[in-house]
């Protein structure tokens, strides 16, 4: 796991659900075939390729956001602006998702870990509703999706007949 040098307790909190989630979300889709990743099971439930790749899309956001990042997810179209699973689409496969999340994790990182108290406690640049809410509120809601989108897609791999997630 890494280590961070901020100085901010709410960061480094954060970093180490940050670390174990990036860790997670490899281990999670471990063995899933793209097939069943596309399987709702004749439920309106989020298949698990739509789950990654929201996960994925937080992240750029987030990163786009926060850090002013121009890194765009491969499949933005599908996921920008928050938008929710789309009937008879095939959702891309579970690779791209990874690449993706390979390469925006080390870059929002590093945004995390350079965030000043100040900018914590900052306007949300989100503008979620329900506000006002601060910079660190709203990566503490970002954090807190990422764990229940991860235990979704936990609960797939035992509805489809595959090992539980391992946590190594």
């Amino acid at each position: 796991m890494q280590t961070t040098t901020a100085g901010s307790a709410a960061v480094e909190a954060a970093l180490l659900l940050y670390d174990a989630h990036t860790r997670y979300f490899y281990n999670v889709l471990d063995g899933i075939s793209d097939a069943d990743a596309q399987n709702r099971l004749d439920t309106p439930a989020n298949h698990m390729a739509w789950l990654a790749g929201s996960l994925v899309q937080e992240r750029y956001f987030m990163a786009k956001l926060v850090g002013n990042s121009a890194l765009v997810q491969t499949s933005d179209a599908l996921f920008c602006e928050h938008q929710g699973i789309k009937e008879g689409v095939a959702y891309p496969l579970l690779e791209e998702f990874r690449n993706d999340w390979k390469t925006i994790s080390p870059v929002l990182r590093d945004i995390l870990a350079g965030l000043s108290d100040d900018q914590l406690n900052g306007p949300d640049p989100f503008e979620m509703p329900g506000g006002p809410y601060t910079l660190r509120d709203t990566i503490t809601f970002c954090t807190d999706r990422e764990s229940y989108c991860i235990g979704q897609l936990g609960l797939w791999r035992r509805l489809l007949r595959y090992p539980a997630m391992k946590y190594d």
